[in-house]
């Protein structure tokens, strides 16, 4: 068991997500920076799909009950065992006895932050996953203060690597490629949207992040019924100002979506916290 002393600011359970149910109204949810996740699975040597925890600004402070292998990726913050370092550190795999305190602190950029056992994080599975939807309300409690978290026994062959360099962007930049719904919008409106920076404001959760700066005007005016939603869908509501969806966005929506963030970039997109400076570019190629 893993008990969790102090969560901070917002710890979930979180795996690869349940895809499939967009149809009976249930989204897929899972990790935010899914790409993290599984990097901190394969350092403890897990089958990437396994559950691990997602720190929103860190914070976590966690006692472990069992020896434990583990690994923290996304979000790079500091990472303590029993108060010292004890060879604990960001994107490489380290042990825990039973009975020390893992501590890991507030990121200084990004949001998210992943910590991964060797067996996955074993809570019930909803619909075949042990992801919290923070909108819908499925899947596991939010860990509190005094949670029990048990460990499974699902893992692989013991890693080989013992440290994962990430490489930095060459560009911040999203790529977007036009929505379903460009047509609603003037002609001016992508290329407004592709060169000027927009800022994410603290209307920010796993569901979505409301963007400010420059307004994008529509060409067709009235209501739209509701259609499918997907992740990186930018939505613009009547004010003008988009609303990029991220992992526990709704299914459906009820405003024009100008454009959508590929695919490659929407983990980054997962990482965007309160102030960041975001910018979007015109995919060169539909990929």
């Amino acid at each position: 068991m893993i008990e969790v002393e102090d969560p901070g600011p917002r710890t979930t359970v979180q795996d690869l997500g349940r895809p499939g149910y967009a149809a009976l109204g249930v989204g897929r949810s899972g990790a935010a920076d899914r790409g993290a996740l599984r990097l901190a699975n394969r350092l403890v040597g897990n089958p990437e799909h396994l559950a691990g925890l997602e720190l929103t600004l860190g914070g976590l402070r966690a006692r472990f009950h069992a020896p434990a292998l583990v690994a923290v990726t996304g979000a790079a913050c500091t990472v303590k065992v029993d108060g010292a370092n004890n060879g604990a550190g960001m994107n490489a795999p380290f042990s825990m006895r039973a009975g020390q305190v893992l501590r890991i602190g507030m990121p200084e950029h990004a949001l998210r932050t992943y910590l991964a056992v060797r067996g996955g994080i074993d809570v019930p599975t909803v619909l075949g996953s042990r992801s919290t939807d923070t909108l819908s309300g499925i899947g596991p409690a939010i860990p509190a203060a005094g949670t029990m978290l048990p460990i499974g026994h699902d893992a692989s062959e013991f890693p080989i690597a013992d440290l994962a360099p990430i490489r930095e962007p060459d560009d911040d930049a999203l790529e977007v490629l036009p929505g379903p719904r460009a047509d609603w919008f003037t002609a001016e409106a992508i290329s407004v949207l592709t060169s000027t920076p927009y800022t994410v404001t603290t209307e920010t959760d796993r569901v979505g992040a409301r963007l400010d700066g420059p307004r994008l005007n529509r060409a067709q005016e009235g209501e739209l019924p509701s259609e499918g939603m997907v992740r990186g869908a930018l939505q613009v509501p009547p004010d003008g100002r988009p609303i990029l969806f991220l992992a526990d966005h709704p299914v459906t929506g009820g405003y024009p979506v100008v454009a959508v963030v590929r695919a490659a970039d929407l983990d980054r997109a997962g990482q965007l916290r309160p102030g960041d400076e975001v910018r979007f570019r015109l995919a060169r190629h539909r990929r």
